[in-house]
């Protein structure tokens, strides 16, 4: 069984340049700006400098993932959305960053999975890009953040072809946040990710199981980071909504059900945590991730799932047989438990 890392990035440095001078570009900059603080905003400048070999080097990657044990990273693009972007400005970005990260996992296709991007701001154009992404550049999914941009979220019914078409194609598609909508309430401590992050994915990821989407698409590979926010600590919550309340009772299934038709990955740091993790989603959901190469990802995520204590055939699909399944891999195994 292959050792497979779901969560990693490359960075793409051809978009920097294609939006450098785009007035979207610079309003974004100036929300994320008062979202982060004047004191993150210092910290990340530095830290992006220090990143900047792990994300482009393939050498430095290689080196890295072997003393972390992975066999394979599954490498998406920095999770920076372009919301902003008018339609002819999207496609182009889309077409530069799949471009680029299919070029980059070509070099060492044996190591390295690609992961596109999509513009879901454009709800079409977002099909199209799905199918190039899949057919044209042989990625295996594509990442999006936690709405669609601006007044826009997951379950909008404008979205329901793309949705329609990850599930045809076998695609998976992996939710990555970026900050929060809270904006300058989360301006210190770096709030804006410690909080920020896994607040805007469990709203993601509620608003996808209560639409009834899992439902109507049975065969979506939905998967998020961070272990899928806040959302699989408290789940019981959910679920007591939905007995409770009619306006919550939206689903044939309890939320938590659903959710454990989506997969997260191993990133919450402690045994504990992976333990409940493992516990609230089932052994066949939880995938192994690194956010390689930043900091508030790990260096050793093959070592944290072997200190969380579980049986042999739990620690075979996390370190690479669920991911297997989620990407559409040959050497896919059935999930654990009862089948889909």
């Amino acid at each position: 069984m292959l050792t497979i890392d779901v969560h990693a990035h490359v960075g793409v440095p051809a978009v920097e340049t294609l939006i450098a001078d785009e007035p979207g570009l610079a309003a974004q900059r100036a929300v994320e700006a008062a979202s982060l603080g004047p004191a993150t905003l210092a910290y990340n400048a530095a830290h992006m400098g220090e990143i900047v070999a792990p994300l482009m080097d393939l050498d430095v990657r290689l080196a890295a993932m072997d003393a972390a044990r992975v066999d394979v990273q599954a490498v998406s693009p920095m999770p920076l959305p372009h919301t902003w972007a008018p339609p002819e400005l999207a496609d182009r970005i889309a077409t530069v960053v799949n471009g680029a990260v299919a070029a980059f996992c070509a070099r060492r296709p044996e190591r390295l999975l690609g992961i596109g991007t999509v513009s879901l701001q454009h709800p079409k154009q977002a099909v199209a890009q799905l199918e190039a992404a899949v057919r044209e550049y042989g990625l295996r999914g594509v990442q999006i953040s936690t709405s669609a941009g601006p007044g826009r979220e997951l379950d909008d019914p404008a979205l329901e072809e793309f949705w329609a078409a990850a599930e045809e194609l076998g695609a998976a598609v992996l939710i990555h946040p970026w900050g929060c909508t809270l904006g300058e309430r989360l301006n210190s401590y770096y709030l804006f990710n410690s909080v920020g992050n896994p607040v805007e994915t469990s709203l993601a990821l509620s608003r996808i199981v209560y639409s009834g989407l899992l439902e109507r698409h049975p065969d979506l590979r939905i998967w998020s980071a961070h272990g899928g926010g806040y959302l699989a600590s408290y789940a019981v919550r959910a679920d007591h909504a939905w007995h409770a309340r009619a306006d919550a009772r939206t689903t044939t299934e309890p939320p938590s059900a659903l959710l454990r038709r989506t997969f997260v990955d191993s990133l919450v740091y402690t045994p504990e945590q992976l333990r409940h993790l493992v516990s609230v989603m089932g052994a066949g959901q939880v995938t192994l991730g690194s956010d390689y190469p930043f900091d508030m990802g790990v260096e050793d995520p093959v070592d944290r799932l072997e200190a969380a204590g579980f049986d042999a055939a739990t620690v075979a699909a996390v370190r690479g047989g669920n991911a297997a399944r989620l990407l559409g891999l040959p050497e896919a195994d059935r999930p654990l438990g009862e089948p889909r």
